[in-house]
């Protein structure tokens, strides 16, 4: 747990800390002046905290995956005969996909049945799968969970959803600040204050807009991502063929009781993820709509 804590911490004094000299340098913290808000500043200011946080974590991702999981990675010279089944199974996938370059293959030690792609490019990717999935999968499924995750790094899904919470952190900053000067604008007129908001009122009103406007984009990349798990099952039915995967799928569904909580932030990047009280908000669809639409698929 401590090294857990310790890896989050460092890694948020990271991005603030890059993301701090980088606005220093480029004088971009003076978006607020006595005329009102320079949106030009205020754009290149948010942008560059919306996306900076976003492309960091992707390039630790598989730095952070593995150490907050305990992710071991197969080494193929002495690897098990489970492991080689592996290794055979995504370098076979990796030719027929035209990756760049083979991922790595790790397994990660829990009883739950999952498995995730992470990795800052295709060229530069991994794939991990829980000792409960080996232990309790045959063969053909696990083919079809591998085709699945394979499909995820050949469709570019890290980058793509790196991208898409990018302008999405960049739009809530942006946006929340606009409105929360308005607002408080239009507070500061009704008192008949001449010298202008309060700066208290200002910052109280970012944060409560930060708050509601992330929620709003939540809602955009929840859809993204469900989106992507929906193309990660077809592209694993192409490659494994559509009965394992959807045998995998249906696998996964009756062993939904137990979900590793270690990571909270991977949870979207694994093939299943228990839904939220809303689907709204839900990294992945239903387990039953993602069998449903396979079996639906000419």
């Amino acid at each position: 747990m401590f090294k857990r804590i310790l890896l989050f911490v460092l890694t948020n004094i990271l991005v603030i800390t890059t993301i701090s000299i980088i606005t220093t340098v480029l004088g971009l913290h003076g978006y607020l002046t006595s005329y009102g808000l320079d949106y030009k500043n205020l754009a290149i200011y948010c942008t560059i905290w919306g996306m900076a946080g976003s492309f960091i974590s992707l390039l630790l991702s598989k730095t952070m995956a593995k150490f907050a999981l305990g992710v071991v990675s197969i080494n193929s010279q002495s690897a098990t005969r489970e492991e080689r089944f592996l290794l055979d199974i995504v370098q076979g996938y990796t030719r027929r996909l035209n990756l760049p370059a083979l991922p790595e293959v790790g397994i990660y030690h829990s009883p739950e049945l999952n498995a995730f792609a992470t990795g800052p490019s295709k060229s530069n990717a991994l794939v991990a799968v829980s000792s409960g999935l080996l232990s309790n999968m045959n063969p053909d499924e696990i083919d079809g969970v591998i085709g699945h995750e394979m499909t995820h790094i050949a469709n570019g899904d890290m980058v793509t959803m790196t991208l898409l919470q990018g302008v999405v952190n960049a739009f809530t900053l942006f946006f929340s600040r606009i409105v929360a000067y308005a607002v408080s604008m239009a507070l500061s007129k009704n008192e008949d204050r001449e010298e202008g908001p309060s700066f208290l009122i200002y910052n109280l009103l970012i944060i409560v807009f930060d708050i509601l406007f992330t929620l709003l984009g939540s809602i955009v990349v929840a859809a993204f991502s469900r989106l992507r798990e929906y193309r990660a099952d077809a592209g694993g039915a192409r490659l494994a063929g559509r009965d394992k995967m959807i045998a995998a799928l249906k696998r996964l569904q009756s062993a939904m009781g137990y979900e590793d909580d270690r990571a909270p932030s991977m949870a979207a990047l694994k093939i299943t993820h228990r839904p939220g009280w809303l689907e709204l908000f839900s990294s992945h669809p239903p387990l039953e709509k993602r069998i449903e639409r396979l079996m639906h698929q000419g």
